[in-house]
């Protein structure tokens, strides 16, 4: 973790501006449109359309081709209050019609949930739409609703829940908050997982003790499940998530109070995972997805990480589930970078908050 973090600063201090090039790999920076709203996740169509989520409760089309962007309907209701709103949204890996979103469901006058749902896409309308899991407890508060959607390829999908700023729910077992869950794509629980059946446990739960958990990737070349999540002041994490493991939210942590007590009983302790990686100064880090285009080959493999107050887009280059080299790029675009996946026509692609959907084209 020492040389992680050792890696991290020195790419930061010693990496130069980059004019649009990585590995010898020239590349240039294609904005395809900008719209008015936080652009919070996107997947694409068999066609090469981009499908893709606007924060406020929008959920939009665009053709790379043409640059249009038509609007679909029948998105659910959200609470979109602070970070709350339309999440994630997939495409089902063999089903293009199954689409899958998460979002902060209302509950009540006041309160709210991150929520799982899959409806029908029909040309441009979503029908059908159907509540696969709300997470427990619906709360006031505006923070840290997770939330990433991800596939394992053997009919089970992944979904991240922040802990919604209640610390002691993401280490309890009777709360979906602060853990990572895996439903069956029906929205059933799968009788394997680590919980079923033990006492005061939900079901769904996956992994615990996380903060807020924004990036969620498998590595379907080693069949891993990768996950980011924003630390406090400082102390955000790369994770490899085993099914059942404690990730040790809010008792370890390397991150401190934003006014700067140090948070729990330290860095590591007994039973609970330590992250791959970790960044002081933060980065926050949102989407993270593995580059499995052929555009980019001296990418392959390698994990991009998509971040917000970092404003840029992170490569690790990882070897034996070890990050050896972290390079930055588009520094210079001032941006901050919500979600990044690897785009049918082997470019990179990356949404922004203030509204962009982009992708890196190999020159």
């Amino acid at each position: 973790m020492f040389l992680a973090l050792i890696s991290a600063l020195t790419v930061f201090f010693t990496q130069p501006a980059l004019a649009l090039e990585s590995e010898g790999q020239p590349f240039t920076f294609e904005v395809l449109t900008e719209q008015k709203d936080v652009i919070w996740g996107f997947d694409f169509l068999p066609d090469g359309r981009v499908i893709f989520t606007e924060r406020k409760g929008a959920i939009k089309i665009l053709d790379p081709k043409t640059k249009a962007v038509t609007v679909v309907s029948g998105a659910p209701a959200v609470w979109a209050n602070g970070q709350g709103g339309l999440l994630d949204i997939r495409v089902h890996p063999k089903d293009p019609n199954r689409i899958y979103l998460s979002f902060s469901q209302p509950v009540g006058k006041k309160n709210a949930t991150t929520a799982l749902a899959v409806g029908t896409l029909s040309g441009l309308n979503l029908k059908e739409v159907k509540v696969l899991l709300s997470g427990k407890e619906p709360s006031d508060e505006d923070i840290h609703f997770g939330s990433r959607i991800e596939f394992d390829g053997k009919g089970h999908l992944f979904a991240t829940m922040g802990e919604r700023n209640a610390r002691p729910n993401a280490q309890s077992l009777s709360f979906h908050t602060g853990k990572i869950v895996r439903l069956n794509e029906d929205g059933s629980v799968p009788k394997d997982n680590p919980f079923v059946g033990k006492k005061d446990a939900l079901p769904e739960i996956w992994s615990l003790g996380h903060r807020s958990n924004q990036g969620l990737a498998m590595n379907f070349a080693t069949g891993d499940l990768w996950e980011a999540e924003m630390g406090p002041r400082g102390g955000d994490e790369l994770n490899l998530i085993k099914p059942g493991a404690n990730y040790g939210w809010a008792v370890v942590t390397y991150g401190r109070e934003y006014w700067g007590p140090k948070i729990g009983e330290g860095t590591s302790k007994k039973g609970m995972e330590d992250p791959i990686a970790y960044w002081v100064p933060s980065i926050s880090p949102s989407a993270i997805a593995f580059y499995t285009g052929d555009k980019f080959p001296k990418w392959k493999g390698n994990l991009f990480v998509a971040t917000l107050s970092g404003q840029h887009l992170r490569r690790l280059v990882l070897e034996n589930q070890k990050v050896v080299k972290q390079e930055e790029l588009l520094k210079d675009k001032d941006l901050r970078f919500r979600n990044v996946r690897t785009g049918p026509d082997g470019n990179l692609y990356v949404s922004t908050d203030d509204g962009k959907i982009a992708r890196l084209v190999h020159q």
